[in-house]
């Protein structure tokens, strides 16, 4: 079996509000791009990767991955991710593995779980995922501490949801802090509370809010300042476990991270850390050090979250409810629309390989409202509501 072709599409979902962030906002959509990998036996594996329009950037490895066969991903990996530092892309490499992946598992008739060990869990519970919204449902943007304790009420009892993680960041570091401190009030001591304000805190602040915090038992703080000295200078003063996404997000930096001492829990991601067979990777080495590890979300569609729910089934230590940007989606490109929560909970998919379809209608519908709205990754870091304004690292 030979890969003959690859295509990439690139389409925008609307979302039911405008995300804030500490970089900006995700302006009512977000955006992914969809790689089919194409045998020369007619099987069509799905990857998916973020980060803007990426078709420009996948179709430059096209002539390093056609005539490779879909099971030899080492050789893939070492063509595309290792050849030569300034054309590695760990997002894009991922994204053809979880193809391959998929055309391995409808050779073989497995599902993708079974391709990385095997699931031990029918179902990977996840998170409330919070933000402050502008042009939330019914009007309005949010405000104070009350308003993200409702959409955290609300997620729990429509899709009953058992843990959050609120994206930090954006308002009064203390106001934020009360977030968590209203949700332990009304959702009980059983309750998972984590709060992400994705470094921009110095670290005075983020001690100070840990501090504030500390009483709540959060099951962990993440990254509460800017890099590896950030997150290890915050670790120090603090009796709550950190966690990050970003420092270390890579391996460059995982040997640096366990010396310094900088996490206790790395939340793993498909496309920064290579893909499915990197994640597991990287929680063998986590179970070296005895570190934990949870999953991220970067923001994903269907295709993206059928690999993550894969991955996720196969590692016995991944115990925490994993991130999901998903309950903002209105819609997905993925035959039988969205993936249904159930007690808090999604359902790993069946079938061969990531056991999940396109719908086509939808990827034309979808990658036609992409041309309409553009990629507002060249305009991240802005605010429709505040035009003069731009995000400031260690600022407050």
């Amino acid at each position: 079996m030979k890969i003959i072709d690859i295509r990439s599409r690139c389409i925008a979902i609307p979302l039911n509000a405008q995300l804030r962030h500490n970089t900006g906002v995700h302006p009512g959509y977000f955006l992914r791009t969809i790689l089919e990998i194409i045998t020369d036996e007619g099987i069509v594996g799905l990857g998916e990767v973020g980060g803007g329009d990426q078709r420009a950037a996948l179709q430059k490895l096209k002539l390093r991955i056609v005539g490779q066969d879909p099971f030899h991903l080492e050789n893939i990996k070492m063509k595309v991710l290792r050849s030569i530092y300034y054309l590695s892309n760990a997002k894009l490499y991922a994204a053809i593995e979880m193809a391959c992946l998929d055309i391995q598992g409808k050779v073989l008739n497995r599902p993708m779980s079974d391709l990385l060990g095997g699931k031990i869990r029918d179902e990977i519970p996840f998170i409330a995922y919070l933000f402050w919204r502008y042009d939330r449902p019914g009007g309005g943007h949010d405000t104070r501490a009350e308003d993200l304790a409702d959409l955290c009420e609300e997620l729990h009892e429509t899709l009953g949801v058992k843990s959050m993680k609120l994206k930090a960041g954006v308002m009064n570091p203390l106001e934020e802090a009360r977030v968590l401190r209203l949700c332990r009030e009304r959702l009980g001591d059983d309750y998972g509370l984590r709060i992400d304000p994705n470094g921009v805190w110095s670290v005075s602040t983020a001690v100070r809010v840990g501090q504030y915090l500390e009483e709540l038992h959060p099951e962990y703080f993440e990254d509460p300042s800017w890099g590896l000295e950030g997150n290890a200078a915050v670790r120090k003063k603090i009796r709550i476990p950190i966690a990050t996404n970003m420092y270390p997000n890579k391996f460059d930096d995982l040997g640096p991270s366990i010396r310094m001492g900088a996490v206790d829990i790395i939340l793993t991601d498909l496309h920064y850390w290579e893909g499915p067979r990197g994640v597991k990777d990287l929680v063998a080495v986590c179970r070296t050090f005895n570190l934990g590890v949870a999953m991220h979300s970067g923001a994903e569609f269907g295709v993206e979250m059928a690999a993550m729910l894969h991955t996720a089934a196969s590692i016995p230590t991944m115990t925490f409810a994993g991130d999901a940007h998903y309950h903002y989606l209105t819609d997905d490109i993925i035959e039988g629309g969205l993936m249904q929560y159930k007690n808090g909970s999604i359902k790993v998919p069946k079938g061969a390989g990531l056991g999940v379809s396109l719908d086509e209608d939808k990827m034309k519908h979808y990658e036609k409202y992409y041309e309409e709205k553009g990629d507002y990754y060249a305009r991240f870091h802005q605010d429709p509501y505040r035009p003069d304004w731009y995000p400031v690292v260690g600022g407050i």
